[in-house]
């Protein structure tokens, strides 16, 4: 009856709507840790922490009744003038976190947001200190940064941007580094990051005319979870110090110790100019978003209101105390309970129970690793990616979840990116996937 319901009324995100007709909605009723449970009683190991920010469990208690208390105090006021104590709380337990020199706070409501509004902070910016010819960007192939306009357009995945290229950014497209077909036949661990040289080639072109450059430190999420050393980073900070580039380091996906640091730029030693954060911020439990940056920046703003220097963006549900409250308490949990150094010893036995499992399937191309996020990449043979068409991932998604587990791979790439609360489960989450990895690639003749 749910589901029924729900497909005469909702139009859902990322989804090709007649899939439906075989895979009807899966309506969930509760929550608890990793387990999600449907109002038929079904359970279901939600080991992509409901993309990516479900990052202490589901209905966490002390998350719970940081909200719930919050809520007889006070649910929203704007923030144009306004303030409330759980906001103003938050900043000051991050601004002792983020890296060095980022000091001030701004709020949206989402991470696409957050992107634009940095965006258009980093143009104005250059503006108003008497370099208006920087009004271009600079990303990666392969990005993903959100989907709205602005983010959409420094993104480079063509799945989710090809049919609105007429309406987008031009933006400068650096060759995003790709370890597992590094072009230069190297890897990770013994590089010098040779392929960085296409973003010396860019910058030199079109450094005088950008204003920053996008990033998502050492992790390209939607690209298939490509991960890239940190001296990239290091590369790249310093050659935007060169060229007066603001460096926007997207982190609403690796912050909050997903890469197994409380953000990512910390495995490089760097500080951006202004920083994303969203998703793991409220451990996945209301919509929040901040971009943070630094004095240097906040100060080409600082002006009497009649000299238009004002930055001009706002969202009404900015602030909000209850998200706040949520933000508050995952950073006392993160603390209290150590939870990012329990994950990091977690996840050594993670990687090492994954590479014994699906290191002997021909049709593994690599293994790849990064705090508790592991990804596998499926091949035809060698490194050579199988039709898409075949939608080899979305059957393995199909599969699983008739046996209990949400794994929901990023095309021909499994992929496990688990609150970090995840402990035993690791072994039952990992021998599903790799039973119904057999079962799809024998069912294709494309494993015996």
């Amino acid at each position: 009856m749910w589901s029924e319901k729900d497909l005469k009324y909702i139009w859902h995100p990322c989804s090709q709507m007649k899939d439906y007709e075989e895979l009807p909605p899966i309506v969930i009723d509760r929550g608890e840790g990793i387990f999600l449970y449907d109002v038929k009683g079904n359970r279901y190991a939600d080991v992509v922490s409901s993309w990516w920010c479900n990052l202490l469990g589901h209905c966490n208690p002390r998350i719970n009744a940081a909200v719930k208390n919050q809520i007889d105090q006070l649910e929203h006021v704007i923030f144009a003038n306004f303030s409330n104590k759980p906001v103003i709380t938050l900043c000051e337990k991050l601004s002792k976190l983020v890296p060095e020199g980022l000091c001030k706070f701004n709020f949206t409501d989402n991470g696409s947001s957050a992107i634009e509004a940095a965006m258009k902070v980093s143009f104005q910016y250059h503006y108003q200190t008497k370099n208006p010819q920087k009004k271009r960007f600079m990303a990666l192939t392969d990005a993903y940064h959100g989907e709205t306009i602005g983010a959409l357009s420094v993104g480079g995945v063509d799945l989710y941007s090809e049919i609105y290229k007429p309406i987008l950014l031009d933006i400068i497209r650096i060759e995003g580094p790709d370890c597992f077909r590094c072009p230069y036949g190297k890897c990770r661990e013994n590089c010098e990051c040779e392929c960085f040289e296409n973003a010396r080639e860019k910058f030199a072109k079109y450094g005088e005319e950008t204003a920053a450059i996008l990033i998502e430190p050492l992790l390209q999420g939607s690209a298939g979870m490509k991960i890239y050393p940190p001296l990239y980073l290091k590369k790249l900070r310093e050659i935007c110090n060169e060229y007066n580039v603001h460096l926007i380091a997207d982190e609403i996906a690796t912050g909050y110790g997903r890469t197994g640091k409380m953000f990512a730029c910390e495995h490089a030693g760097i500080s951006p100019d202004i920083m994303c954060l969203s998703k793991g911020l409220t451990g996945g439990y209301m919509p929040m978003a901040v971009f943070v940056t630094t004095q240097k920046i906040y100060d080409a703003f600082w002006a009497d209101y009649n000299e238009g220097k004002a930055f001009m963006h706002s969202h009404t549900y900015s602030g909000n105390p209850l998200a706040a409250s949520a933000a508050v308490e995952v950073l006392n949990i993160l603390k209290d309970e150590n939870i990012i150094d329990k994950a990091n010893k977690k996840a050594k036995y993670f990687n090492q129970i994954i590479k014994e499992k699906f290191l002997s399937l021909e049709n593994v191309g690599e293994v790849r690793s990064i705090g508790l996020i592991n990804a596998i990449e499926l091949v035809k043979h060698d490194k050579i990616p199988f039709d898409s068409r075949l939608r080899i991932g979305y059957q393995i998604y199909k599969k699983a979840l008739q046996k209990g587990v949400l794994l929901r791979p990023l095309g021909n790439v499994i992929y496990f990116n688990p609150p970090l609360i995840i402990d035993e489960e690791m072994d039952f989450v990992t021998d599903v996937a790799l039973e119904c990895t057999k079962e799809i690639l024998h069912d294709n003749k494309l494993y015996i």
